[in-house]
């Protein structure tokens, strides 16, 4: 995702808004955030049951995640920026997005269980 962003890439899957304009820079700081949010990712998997903590902290990093996206969606009038924009596809990312969070959870329950 931090790749797609940096070269303005826009791939359906990295790009959450893939058919929505952005600006370069809105692109270089998402691209930053990314790069920042795959290494605290790394750390946290590497060594999920002495990074625990980690984990509990994406996991509750991810679902705001998901709420602000559902909250963009229904406040944004997608169609004055882009006539073709498809917000079925954008709800199918964060669908799948949702669905990869459950599994994460489903992970770290596993993992704690299994420190204890």
């Amino acid at each position: 995702m931090s790749v797609s962003h940096f070269l303005g890439l826009k791939i359906p899957g990295l790009f959450i808004y893939f058919d929505i304009p952005s600006y370069p820079y809105q692109d270089g700081i998402i691209s930053s955030l990314a790069l920042g949010w795959s290494l605290f990712f790394y750390t946290a998997f590497t060594n999920p049951i002495k990074n625990i903590d980690l984990v509990k902290t994406i996991l509750i990093a991810g679902v705001a995640a998901i709420i602000i996206l559902y909250f963009i969606n229904f406040r944004t009038s997608f169609s004055i920026l882009n006539n073709y924009a498809s917000i079925k596809i954008i709800w199918l990312e964060i669908i799948l997005l949702f669905i990869y969070w459950l599994w994460l959870v489903v992970f770290y329950v596993r993992v704690k269980k299994s420190c204890n």
